[in-house]
């Protein structure tokens, strides 16, 4: 295994998406207006403001939301808290969720927040004050009729709890409504945590039925061990799969037998790294994507596979729990290699449905169970990989320009039959 990598062969996450969004344009013979309309977010807000850190100085931070598309509804995407987030990253998220409400089927449109900053290095008050300052800077876009953001990469329930709790002081009322991923005491979903990583467990499924291979014994890497990859894992380890390999942002860990799941998350947990787990061979993140396996689940951040190690990546199948995780050069290598991809857009997306789920459930001030929840994300997700496989097949393509293709033509139809104003 090798961590031999090459800067040209990793483009940015906008040239990756936009890199896609011609495929399908392409594919489904998109006009030129509405290429150029689908092509662009519809709304951008960059934002700088100060926040005062515990030690009494004031610091100034970099802030976006972007909303890509609202066509087909309000507009909804995560808030990500990365010290290295480009407004260019910030586009092509807001994109990518686009696509992705669209593939299964949600009235929603796509958008997504961030602010420059790295949360592990500032304590939880002064977290606290930037998100409740971010959340009033972008107050101008977000609504629970207008954008509704969600947690992403370095925010969770609690940021989430902050926004809602902000919005609704401005407004002399609490407005549940205006975000999701909460807290459920506070008008949360059941099963929103677990959504993104069921989505990703159901849909590797389905793939591996239709491949011939059995889930039980299978052997799994997973590239990330935060909220979608530690908790995939517990779920395949439950269905009998052998988790062989996992890692987080500090390295990885591998065992030909079969991790003990439960005592990673124990250890991860405990020492906030899984380097040295013991009874476990070490290994460096860029060499989990390569280890011994038949299943990949990249689960970290985009551009992990590229065209430099996508041929020594030994996996049947890569089902995508992160975001972007795999780039346009890489996917040409698996193509012709015979590797099955589940994209993002259809593989992570448990977590925008239920989001879907919690906003209603706020609307109408009427919640479900774990088990409805459950119930109605498996419905979903299920339709939507019959409509991307079905799609895959009549026009002979792969499974990310077929789900490309089918949220691209939804937004597109949306377009079409709306019209453009005035």
């Amino acid at each position: 295994m090798s961590d031999a990598t090459s800067a040209s062969d990793q483009p940015d996450a906008l040239t990756m998406a936009l890199a896609q969004f011609e495929v399908a344009a392409d594919r489904l013979d998109l006009s030129p207006a509405m290429r150029a309309i689908l092509r662009k977010p519809q709304r951008e807000l960059a934002v700088n403001f100060p926040v005062r850190d515990d030690d009494g100085k004031t610091r100034i931070f970099q802030g976006y939301r972007v909303q890509h598309n609202i066509t087909r509804g309000p507009a909804k995407g995560g808030v990500r808290y990365d010290a290295a987030v480009t407004l260019d990253d910030v586009r092509a998220l807001a994109m990518w969720m686009a696509w992705k409400c669209a593939v299964v089927d949600i009235p929603f449109g796509g958008a997504m927040g961030a602010v420059a900053v790295d949360p592990k290095a500032h304590s939880k008050a002064t977290i606290q004050r930037l998100t409740r300052r971010y959340a009033t800077e972008i107050s101008i876009l977000i609504g629970p009729n207008s954008d509704i953001p969600g947690p992403d990469v370095g925010t969770g329930a609690q940021e989430m709890a902050w926004i809602m709790d902000t919005y609704s002081m401005h407004k002399g009322y609490s407005a549940p409504a205006v975000a999701t991923g909460k807290p459920v005491s506070i008008g949360g979903s059941e099963r929103r945590n677990e959504a993104a990583a069921q989505s990703v467990t159901s849909t590797l499924r389905l793939a591996a039925d239709e491949m011939g291979l059995p889930l039980v014994g299978a052997r799994v890497a997973i590239q990330g061990f935060g909220k979608v990859g530690a908790l995939t894992a517990e779920f395949l380890a439950e269905q009998g799969a052998l988790v062989v390999a996992v890692s987080d942002r500090q390295g990885g860990v591998y065992d030909e037998r079969g991790l003990d799941v439960a005592a990673a998350v124990r250890y991860k947990a405990a020492m906030g790294t899984l380097v040295g787990l013991p009874g476990a061979q070490a290994l460096s993140v860029a060499q989990t994507l390569e280890a011994p396996c038949d299943i990949l689940i990249p689960a970290a951040t985009q551009a992990q596979i590229t065209a430099a190690n996508a041929s020594r990546v030994q996996a049947r199948l890569i089902v995508e729990g992160a975001n972007g995780p795999t780039t346009p050069g890489a996917d040409a290598i698996f193509a012709e290699r015979g590797v099955r991809v589940v994209p993002d857009i259809l593989a992570n997306a448990g977590g925008v449905t239920v989001s879907y789920f919690e906003w209603v459930q706020d609307i109408q001030s009427f919640f479900w169970t774990a088990d409805e929840i459950n119930g109605l994300l498996q419905k979903v997700i299920e339709k939507a990989y019959g409509a991307v496989t079905r799609l895959a097949h009549d026009k002979q393509c792969n499974l990310r320009t077929a789900a490309s293709m089918l949220g691209v033509s939804r937004v597109a139809d949306a377009t079409q039959i709306r019209g453009i104003y005035p």
